[in-house]
């Protein structure tokens, strides 16, 4: 697959604009960074307007159990929530314009009344335990990662500027966990949480989760797709085709938390040119999200200490980002004082 590649003499005129501002040189810090980033992005000084700024919640159940402190029947609950407008994303969404797109990827439910343009891309009915089973069926990540890709695709052709991928799904931060020490190659007592706010007993038992899932998935994971088969899931796998496919299209991606950490980490894998078009939102509290962020060279926009996930924090950097183009777009220039 061929990507764009973010415009250098862009990047290089914001910089030299950047300077000549009407302030000390870098003093306005990782805003500079940012407003250059987008100029590349865009390939114009200053960059476009951040106007149509879209989310989209892939969600499904993990078939891992005693991991959370809620029960996977939250995931159907939850996915009415977003189509209600009352979830965290949702909110947050609203003070920044950001739209919010929910999609049932894998959730252990019929959702019954549901529109049909929710199930549209679903993949089957939860994943599977992977601490005794594979998550997937062969050909089946291949199929969700076409479906992100389509996703993404259909984001774009309606006019988004910037894209969140969120998530939700119960037992989501343990499959994120697996897949961070699966790439990193890092023991599973390095990577695992609380996620949802287990106790010390939850999380001993999600380290011994993470454990056999990596005893059993050994020498099966270094293809990309057999890694997403057998510890991954099918949220995961259109996580990263949704994230490769904005990359092609030459849309900047504003990754959320620790479930899009780890889903970039395996999209890197397949697609490592991708990369050039994510930023980093936020930094979850989940250990592994830090890990995976380290790992692709990306600082995040914001450290609040957040970790709801469904694209909740990624949304919080949107008007950082905003302020970071209207620095280039607004502000005066040092030569213009005389």
């Amino acid at each position: 697959m061929r990507f764009p590649v973010p415009d250098a003499d862009a990047y290089a005129a914001a910089r030299t604009r950047l300077d000549a501002l009407v302030k000390p040189v870098g003093a306005l810090g990782r805003l500079e960074d940012l407003a250059a980033w987008l100029s590349a992005a865009h390939g114009v000084v200053p960059p476009r307007p951040l106007d149509d700024v879209r989310v989209v919640i892939f969600a499904g159940d993990h078939g891992v159990r005693n991991v959370s402190a809620y029960p996977r029947e939250v995931t159907a609950a939850m996915v009415r929530v977003f189509l209600a407008g009352k979830s965290g994303v949702n909110v947050l969404a609203r003070q920044v314009g950001a739209r919010v797109r929910v999609l049932d990827i894998a959730v252990d439910d019929d959702l019954d009344g549901v529109p049909e343009a929710v199930r549209a891309h679903k993949i089957r009915r939860g994943s599977g335990a992977i601490d005794t089973a594979d998550a997937l069926a062969p050909g089946e990540a291949e199929r969700a990662y076409a479906a992100g890709r389509a996703v993404a695709d259909e984001e774009v052709d309606a006019g988004a500027d910037l894209v969140i991928p969120g998530d939700m799904g119960i037992g989501n931060t343990t499959v994120a966990a697996a897949l961070v020490a699966a790439c990193l190659d890092l023991p599973a007592e390095e990577v695992v949480g609380t996620g949802t706010g287990i106790d010390p007993a939850g999380r001993a038992h999600k380290v011994d989760v993470v454990t056999a899932a990596l005893t059993r998935s050994a020498g099966r994971i270094a293809d990309p797709f057999s890694l997403l088969t057998t510890l991954g899931s099918a949220c995961a796998a259109a996580t990263a085709g949704f994230l490769v496919q904005a990359a092609a299209r030459g849309v900047p991606v504003l990754l959320d938390g620790v479930f899009s950490g780890a889903a970039a980490l395996v999209a890197h894998r397949i697609e490592p040119a991708a990369a050039r078009w994510w930023l980093a939102g936020h930094r979850s509290a989940e250990p592994s999200h830090s890990l995976a962020l380290d790992a692709l060279g990306l600082t995040p926009v914001l450290d609040l200490g957040l970790r709801l996930g469904e694209g909740s924090g990624a949304v919080q950097a949107v008007p950082t980002l905003r302020a970071a183009r209207a620095v280039l777009a607004e502000m005066g220039l040092l030569a213009d004082l005389g």
